[in-house]
């Protein structure tokens, strides 16, 4: 408000002025008491942060039943046609008209109602945050960055002071980041890690915070961060990530006859603890693609490796050492084929808290994915102690390596064990009485050509020996008496008669 050598100060400018100034004129619009200023149409400040604010809760929540509404519309006139697309005179083409036209349409109305008006003074990011929701194949991870958002949120306010400096250093970070889609992805990795270097800076010299508060703090930022820029950046297509995921999977699919033996594995699958152990292990490293933050992938590792460890364990009862490790992990990666590893394993090197990924069991674990990783791609016969000419025939399918015949099992072996090779057995079996049944289906099929092109060589032969000769049809014979004109004189046939004896 207007002090009192203020308001003397205008009332004596507008007097020299020959204006009659009313008090009641230079009061606030909404009657607080204040006085208001005409820059702010006649509202005191605080009145007019309100009524702004007021304003643009009120335009947002219209923007979003707007979105909401064309959204709406354009699912039941998508689901309208599709119901009625046989009844309809509508071609293809005018169909696919009609749904750009829609499309068109929403994106014109969403970026209109988006745009700056006269009064934008709202700071971009605060626009991003009213944007309208994504469509339905993205409502579910729509639903993930809010919560994470939420609990960022939560989060800093713990923090206070350094908590509202984080957010507004990763609100920034955000809004840069979406105008350099543009760069490379090892671009954009320098940017996310020279993030993660100046706020860790940040709270330590600047905010005076403890280190384990830091390493906290990291871990959150990391989480919100990567949780919306997750789409921009895992397996993104100007990489060749997916190539090599592929390339990989394929190479994992033509090594399925390995052997625990072939590669000196110290587990034991027929104890039913170690058994399990490695099952979870495998859903553990399978799990880790289904995660978006680096740190929850890392995780992922880390309990698969632990798992590993137990196995080895109770297959020893000793520790496990780092050379057990190794041969268990590379056998765990065979056996599950993780997807999409290559593009885990380059977006948690390019992406995550380099603390966290150099340091401590986390980096540990993750390193000898990468060397298991490594291993797998460069395999030989050597590796495994095959000859070559051996490891040509397994990896081309002609053969596997000799199972273990089921009578020279122990009485202590697991009955699913034996099971399974009397199942095997039986597999093999079939297979080669179905090898002959094609084997003997074809010969049949060969002799019954045979026979039928020599049944019609021999016909062939016999027609051009004794040619077949058709003579032309001879007319019909007359009646004896057809000449004579006076048939109709002669006295009708005898009759036979029957006489009674």
């Amino acid at each position: 408000p207007f002090s009192s050598p203020t308001r003397r100060k205008m009332n004596l400018k507008s007097e020299r002025r020959g204006i009659h100034v009313d008090q009641s004129e230079l009061l606030c619009k909404k009657g607080c008491g204040y006085y208001g200023n005409p820059a702010w149409q006649g509202f005191c400040s605080k009145c007019w942060r309100e009524e702004y604010h007021k304003a643009r809760q009120k335009q947002i929540q219209e923007d979003w039943e707007l979105a909401e509404r064309l959204q709406r519309e354009e699912e039941e006139a998508y689901a309208s046609s599709q119901s009625t697309q046989g009844a309809q005179s509508l071609t293809f083409s005018k169909f696919e008209e009609k749904k750009t036209n829609e499309k068109t349409r929403k994106v014109t109305t969403v970026k209109k109602f988006f745009t700056a008006s006269s009064r934008a003074g709202a700071k971009k990011a605060e626009i991003q945050e009213a944007k309208a929701p994504s469509p339905s194949f993205h409502r579910q991870a729509s639903l993930e960055t809010d919560r994470v958002s939420k609990e960022f949120i939560e989060f800093i306010r713990t923090y206070q002071k350094p908590g509202q400096d984080i957010y507004k250093q990763c609100k920034l970070f955000l809004d840069t980041m979406s105008h350099k889609r543009d760069l490379s992805i090892e671009e954009q990795s320098e940017c996310a890690q020279d993030f993660y270097q100046n706020v860790a800076d940040r709270l330590q010299t600047r905010w005076k915070v403890p280190p384990e508060k830091v390493e906290k703090a990291m871990d959150e930022v990391e989480k919100y961060i990567m949780t919306r820029q997750y789409k921009y950046v895992f397996c993104p297509e100007t990489t060749d990530d997916e190539k090599k995921d592929l390339a990989v999977q394929k190479r994992i699919r033509a090594l399925h006859w390995v052997t625990p033996q072939m590669l000196c594995v110290p587990v034991s699958e027929e104890i039913p603890e170690v058994s399990d152990m490695v099952v979870k292990a495998i859903t553990d490293i399978i799990e880790m693609d289904s995660k978006r933050v680096p740190r929850d992938k890392l995780a992922c590792i880390t309990k698969c490796s632990k798992h590993i460890f137990n196995a080895i364990k109770i297959t020893k009862n000793e520790p496990a050492s780092a050379d057990d490790f190794l041969p268990t992990l590379i056998y765990i990666v065979l056996k599950g084929n993780p997807p999409r590893l290559q593009s885990n394993i380059q977006y948690i090197t390019r992406f995550c808290n380099p603390s966290r990924l150099m340091t401590g069991e986390d980096g540990y674990y993750f390193t000898n994915l990468c060397c298991a990783v490594a291993f797998i791609e460069k395999l030989d016969a050597q590796s495994l102690n095959l000859s070559q000419e051996d490891f040509d025939r397994f990896m081309t399918g002609q053969t596997s390596p000799k199972k273990q015949e089921s009578d020279s099992f122990s009485p202590d072996v697991c009955l699913g064990v034996k099971q399974m090779c009397k199942s095997l057995d039986l597999l093999s079996q079939l297979n080669e009485r179905q090898e002959r049944i094609v084997s003997e289906a074809k010969k049949l099929e060969k002799d019954l050509i045979d026979w039928t092109e020599g049944i019609t060589k021999e016909v062939e032969d016999i027609v051009e020996k004794y040619p077949l000769e058709i003579k032309p049809k001879s007319q019909a014979l007359a009646a004896i008496d057809s000449e004579n004109v006076e048939n109709d004189k002669l006295p009708p046939p005898l009759q036979p008669q029957v006489y009674a004896g």
